[in-house]
């Protein structure tokens, strides 16, 4: 659904080959349909980082849609998907599972999943108005930076929404 052909090649590059080389070693982590997307705080589990992008997707382009339709802004759908796509795909290479249990691997005792992503990013030069929606995606509280543009905010405002739901989802099945 990236419409700019380049970005939707770039982003796609990186979706399929999510790996960093850093010291001559290559790091590839666990695959994106087996990965969880987090160990403990939401999606925890086989499966939860593809159902986290895609959940996370469909509430940017609802947020997207908001934008335009009521409050009349201009907002570039592509970035914001592209962010969505990007923002926590390298946290497959930071998490490992032995025997059921998912634990932090040896390179995310040394860089979180951000930094490597933003790194790789402006390592395979991407748009900076994309490395900052990625960069964003935390918020300036937990993040490094506060979003400054609409893509970024959606951005940051569908993943934090997602990851709620997906809590809250979970914790009405246990006690359902």
């Amino acid at each position: 659904r990236i419409k700019n052909r380049s970005l939707r090649e770039k982003v796609t590059n990186l979706v399929e080959n999510p790996c960093i080389e850093i010291e001559g070693k290559l790091y590839t982590g666990m695959t994106l349909e087996i990965s969880p997307a987090g160990i403990s705080r939401h999606h925890s589990y086989p499966g939860g980082f593809v159902e986290h992008i895609v959940a996370t997707s469909e509430i940017a382009l609802a947020l997207c849609d908001v934008v335009k339709r009521v409050y009349h802004g201009k907002v570039d759908v592509d970035l914001v998907l592209a962010g969505v796509l990007l923002h926590d795909v390298f946290k497959t290479l930071t998490y490992e599972e032995e025997n059921g249990n998912y634990r932090t691997t040896p390179l995310a005792e040394r860089l979180d999943h951000l930094t490597l992503i933003v790194s790789e990013m402006v390592r395979r030069c991407f748009p900076l108005s994309l490395i900052h929606i990625v960069c964003a995606h935390h918020g300036g509280q937990a993040g490094p930076v506060w979003p400054r543009t609409i893509e970024a905010l959606v951005c940051h405002l569908a993943d934090i929404t997602d990851s709620q739901l997906n809590g809250e989802v979970l914790r009405a099945a246990r006690y359902l």
